[in-house]
């Protein structure tokens, strides 16, 4: 079982146990399934262009092959930044107190790049932080599931039916109003507006 999510607002902390949330849970699954001659199930795998390796499902995300064919753990793999520097990496979050920022414009939750939904449930929850997340108050905080070099964005929500954790990474959109003029973005110059029916 996963380490909680452990929040601290005001100096007072809160903990939720967390279970992931995906399409399955919510609306059920069906699964075709293949069976061979004998009526076993079959097994998907896939042959490395030279034949020589059979890789059963869930065997890269082990790890990688490098350009010369040789297997690379991901525990070796290393992040770089855009200069090819080494990343500093992030450690989990979970089980780590972490500070939450708030109450903030529930706007941000529509900036939000969403990867993952999480059900909490609480384990020990300040009574003041509850009453504000049913009044529909939003809070955020960093997140990171497991140790790597890509820290994310999560925001803390409740309503009736629980509470919820959305997380992922900022992506601001940007906007366009009905004043501001669309500027052309392609070349039309030598183009023959002229339709040739005949082509029809």
């Amino acid at each position: 079982m996963a380490k909680p999510i452990i929040v601290n607002w005001k100096g007072v902390q809160s903990s939720f146990r967390l279970e992931k949330l995906d399409r399955a849970k919510l609306y059920g699954k069906r699964q075709r399934q293949v069976l061979d001659p004998g009526g076993e199930r079959c097994e998907r795998a896939e042959l490395t262009r030279d034949g020589s390796l059979l890789i059963r499902s869930g065997m890269t995300a082990q790890g990688y092959f490098d350009g010369e064919g040789l297997w690379v753990a991901n525990r070796d793999l290393v992040g770089l930044d855009e200069k090819g520097e080494p990343l500093p990496q992030v450690g989990s979050t979970l089980g780590v107190e972490q500070p939450l920022a708030g109450p903030v414009d529930p706007s941000e939750v529509l900036d939000l790049a969403v990867r993952s939904v999480y059900v909490l449930t609480p384990e020990g929850l300040d009574p003041d932080l509850q009453k504000r997340l049913l009044g529909g108050e939003v809070f955020r905080f960093p997140f990171n599931y497991r140790a790597d070099y890509n820290a994310e964005t999560a925001f803390l929500i409740g309503n009736k039916s629980g509470f919820f954790a959305l997380v992922g990474q900022p992506a601001p959109g940007e906007w366009c109003e009905l004043e501001t003029v669309a500027a052309e973005t392609y070349d039309d110059a030598g183009d023959d507006d002229e339709l040739d029916f005949e082509m029809f």
